[in-house]
């Protein structure tokens, strides 16, 4: 199997193009100093993790924006920490300050010229508006939660992708999954039958920061540390089969 091989690369966004780790860390720094006690980015983004994925299932047809507003209540909750209500809004606000990985828009940009690019993703269409400028590309379809109704895990975002990518004519053997998030990537794109690249952000870090464990880890049929070693290696084999 080759990265030539497929047609179209489907992404997840946060996590994996933009660094939300990093921008929930700062997002949260007003909610955390607060707290009892001292909190490790870890015990900050595990936390986290906890109430996103667990208000996702609870409210899938929530906007991101909005969902982001009650985590933050829950997890001011759990810290001892009184918050307001704007407080709680600005934090689902917070996610058009979230960075782009320092590669991304570059390696996208190269990536644009062999693929057809697709995002798929748990935001709403607002806040991944503000994300797109970071990223610098006209993606050629963009699949969101507020658009599905639902989350990912969920198999029905998948299904709503694939659905639609038909529509213009790609093919699901066609397609390379390309995601950091086990939880809410891989494990799915097994259950689908895709073709999935791991683009292993926290491969210097312990645990599984801000997405939950996935319990037994899926199978990936490539993995990168980055996505610019995604493109070195997509490079290589072109220069390779040039020779």
């Amino acid at each position: 199997m080759k990265l030539m091989d497929f047609k179209a690369l489907t992404f997840d966004c946060y996590g994996t193009l933009i660094d939300w780790e990093s921008g929930m860390i700062d997002g949260l720094k007003a909610l955390t100093e607060r707290a009892a006690r001292t909190l490790s980015r870890n015990e900050i983004l595990e936390a986290h993790a906890r109430h996103e994925s667990s208000q996702q299932k609870w409210t899938p047809g929530k906007r991101y924006r909005d969902l982001l507003a009650i985590v933050y209540k829950r997890l001011a909750e759990e810290w001892g920490v009184v918050v307001t209500r704007e407080e709680c809004v600005a934090y689902g606000e917070s996610v058009k300050d979230w960075p782009a990985f320092a590669d991304s828009a570059e390696a996208l940009r190269y990536l644009k010229k062999h693929y057809k690019l697709i995002i798929l993703s748990n935001v709403d269409n607002k806040s991944f508006s503000s994300s797109n400028k970071k990223l610098g590309v006209d993606f050629d379809a963009i699949y969101t939660a507020e658009d599905i109704g639902s989350y990912k895990p969920s198999d029905r975002n998948f299904d709503y992708m694939l659905e639609k990518l038909g529509t213009i004519g790609i093919e699901k053997r066609e397609i390379l999954h390309t995601a950091e998030s086990m939880f809410h990537d891989h494990v799915p794109a097994n259950r689908c039958g895709l073709t999935s690249c791991w683009i292993y952000r926290r491969h210097a870090d312990q645990g599984f920061g801000a997405t939950m464990n996935p319990g037994d880890v899926p199978t990936v049929d490539f993995r990168f540390d980055s996505m610019a070693d995604l493109v070195k290696a997509h490079a290589e084999e072109i220069r390779g089969a040039d020779i």
